[in-house]
Order: structure tokens, then C-alpha cells, then sequence
């Protein structure tokens, strides 16, 4: 059984050698498929959910294709990796829709901490209690997508502590978000925040795996895991997809992996425990000392993964996906895109020469990966 799985992907726009400038006014109203953030510096697209891993890493690649052609008609632009305003401009929000009311609550309230980039992964589940138990298990193992994900080691050319620096000061909002126990206690809580102004709207609930659907908190019909950071290779990006649907597929199989089961701990401990482990994997992203949520054993995130990594590849097996579950093993043998980016700040590169060289071997690599698979992949 296949699930539903899509894409929300926020990317910054600016120069080759890594300066992010405001370009999404001119890119929506130039080219579909593209909507404004708040912040004019990033843009975001959406792939149509598919079942099928193929058509996804061509649904990755033929927007950012369509988007790279525009950006050198404006002039010498480009798309950057990374999560967080990498080289500068982080004492200043580049209002993209000034009339906006919304944008200018979360311009007043959170300034640039919201100005980030990031990867939301949407798998499809419609019954509601499935998809709450299914939210139940992923909030609890999100530090582990985290920690595959992680590409927002600076800030205004420095390094911050942060593997992701992106979540480590992204608002979380409201501050204390529940175990949600059922669908009735997801509904009852939103309506409440909305009720009391810790919400100003369905949208703004900002934490780690949420319920989405067409008409929130009533009409659910997916999983939404927010936690990643921009993960630029589309391969990659698959991996990590392949093991939240791995497991999301066990849960399925097998009720009885929910938290609210298997774990010795109180759903609120769970909240808190989770918590600390998000704070852990934000700074030292796979290397980071977590809690495991079934026994409060510690584990580093590289370790849990591996745990998991068998059992996972054999769900895959059976659903027929475990070749792009695979290159998994990559990220946890060579690191992250953080761990990468340190490694060569350590040896004496500039923040900047390490994401100018992110930006050509994005690029190449978008090039190469297309031109392998996407010419014989239907639209």
C-alpha cells in the first residue's frame, strides 16, 4: 500500500555568490505554481501529491528548472540552499505583500525568525483517528527528520552553534502544543487557541508534525511534517520521505506503536521529552544525545535511525520503495548538508565560500539528476 506523498518547498532566490534578494513579487506574477511568503526573499512551490517516488523527484525538479530560466532572464540570479538567511540581512523583514494583515502580525511579532527556508512533507491519511495516532509517532521521532535534514549552520556569515539554526529560533506557536489524544481533542484545542488569540488563524499552528486538510481542524486528509530543513537534493529528500512513510506504514499494520501505548511515559512528559530532543537535534543535528520515547534510553539520532533502518527497509521492500529509502545510508555515513558545510568552515572556509560552492553543486546536480530521469518520467 502507497501512500499519498507532496511537497511545500520554500527556497531562497539571490546572487551566485550567496547574497539572498527579494524576487517573489516579480516570480508570481510571472510564473504559476509559485506563491509569496511574507518575507519577499523566499518563494515556495507545492508538488501535486503522487504515490509514486519517480514522479516525485521530477516533481522536485521541473519547478526549480522553470524557476532557475526566469531568475537568469531578471539578470545573474540563482536559487540558495540553506535555511536561514546564511550571509546577512537577518536586522531587516523585506515585506512581500505589505497590505497583508497576517504578514504584518508575523513581521511584528517574530521579525526575521520566520524568514526561513524549509521542506514541509505531506503523506496522504484520511481517516482521522489513524491520522492523529499517525501524528502521535511522528512528533516523537521528528528530531530524527531533523537531524537528516539539517542545512542552516549560519547566520550573517557565521556560524551560530546550530546544526539547524532555522529551528533552533523558529517561534514554535502556540509555545505548549498537546499529544493530541483523538480527533475531537484536535478539534476542541484548535478551536480554543483561535478562540483565545494564541492562534490567529487555522494556519498558525507552527510545530514540529500538524493535521492538515481543505477545511482545518474538521476536514483532515494528510500528515504534515515541518520540522525539515531545505533539503536541496531531491534523492535526499526522497530518503527521508521513504522512512517517515516506512513508518507510518508500520503504524498503520500495527496500532500499538503509538506513543499513547508503547511508551512508559505521560503524554505531557512526551511533549517535554520531545521538546529536549527537538533542542538537541538543532544543535548537534545526527551527533545529538536524544531520549528515546518508548524507555527514555539515550541514543544518539545516527543510532536511532540505524535502529529503525532495518524494519524500514523491509516495509519498503514490500511496498516497493525501498530503492529510494537506500541513500539514506549516505547521509547518515557522510553527514547532513550542516555537517558538510562545518566541515569546511572548520578548515578555514568563509561561510561564503562554502554556500557559493552550494549553490554551483546544487545546480549541477539538479542538471544531472534531470537529465538521468526526469526525460523519461511522464509530466
Amino acid at each position: 500500500m502507497a501512500l499519498l506523498k507532496g511537497f511545500e518547498v520554500e527556497m531562497y532566490t539571490g546572487t551566485p555568490s550567496g547574497d539572498i534578494i527579494g524576487l517573489s513579487d516579480k516570480i508570481v506574477a510571472s510564473l504559476d505554481g509559485f506563491v509569496r511568503e511574507p518575507d519577499s526573499r523566499n518563494v515556495e512551490y507545492v508538488t501535486a501529491p503522487s504515490s509514486s517516488y519517480e514522479q516525485l523527484l521530477c516533481s522536485l525538479l521541473r519547478p526549480r528548472r522553470k524557476l532557475r530560466s526566469y531568475l537568469e532572464q531578471l539578470g545573474n540570479y540563482t536559487l540558495i540552499p540553506g535555511s536561514t538567511l546564511s550571509l546577512g540581512g537577518s536586522n531587516q523583514f523585506f515585506r512581500s505583500d505589505p497590505s497583508n494583515p497576517y504578514h504584518d502580525y508575523i513581521e511584528r511579532t517574530y521579525g526575521t525568525k520566520v524568514v526561513t527556508a524549509s521542506i514541509h512533507i505531506n503523506v496522504g491519511i484520511s481517516d482521522p483517528e489513524i491520522l492523529m495516532r499517525a501524528c502521535r509517532l511522528v512528533r516523537v521521532e521528528a528530531p530524527l527528520y531533523l537531524a537528516l535534514s539539517a542545512a542552516s549552520p549560519f547566520i550573517d556569515g557565521n556560524a551560530t552553534g546550530y546544526h539547524s539554526t532555522r529551528w533552533g529560533v523558529f517561534p514554535q506557536t502556540p509555545a505548549r502544543v498537546p499529544l493530541f489524544s483523538s480527533y475531537t481533542h484536535h478539534v476542541q484545542w484548535v478551536e480554543e487557541q483561535l478562540a483565545t488569540g494564541t492562534m490567529q488563524n487555522v494556519r498558525h499552528l507552527w510545530v514540529s508534525v500538524r493535521p492538515n486538510g481543505d477545511r482545518r481542524p474538521y476536514d483532515l486528509n494528510r500528515l504534515e511534517l515541518r520540522i525539515c530543513d531545505l533539503v536541496t537534493d531531491p534523492v535526499a529528500l526522497l530518503s527521508i520521505t521513504a522512512l517517515l512513510e516506512a513508518r507510518l506504514l508500520q503504524l498503520i499494520e500495527n496500532p500499538s506503536i503509538d506513543p499513547l501505548i508503547s511508551s512508559k511515559f505521560t503524554p505531557d512528559e512526551l511533549v517535554d521529552l520531545s521538546s529536549a530532543n527537538e533542542t538537541a537535534a538543532a544543535t548537534f543535528s545526527l551527533d545529538a544525545k536524544l531520549k528515546h520515547w518508548q524507555d527514555g534510553r539515550i541514543i544518539t539520532a545516527r543510532e536511532w535511525i540505524a535502529e529503525l533502518y532495518d524494519g524500514a527497509w523491509l516495509t519498503a521492500k514490500q511496498n516497493g520503495f525501498s530503492c529510494f529509502l537506500s541513500p539514506l545510508q549516505k547521509i547518515l555515513r557522510e553527514g547532513n548538508e550542516a555537517q558538510q558545510w562545518l566541515q569546511l568552515y572548520a578548515v578555514g572556509f568563509s561561510a561564503r565560500s562554502v554556500l557559493t560552492q552550494a549553490i554551483a553543486n546544487v545546480r549541477d546536480r539538479e542538471i544531472e539528476l534531470e537529465d538521468k530521469i526526469c526525460s523519461s518520467v511522464g509530466a
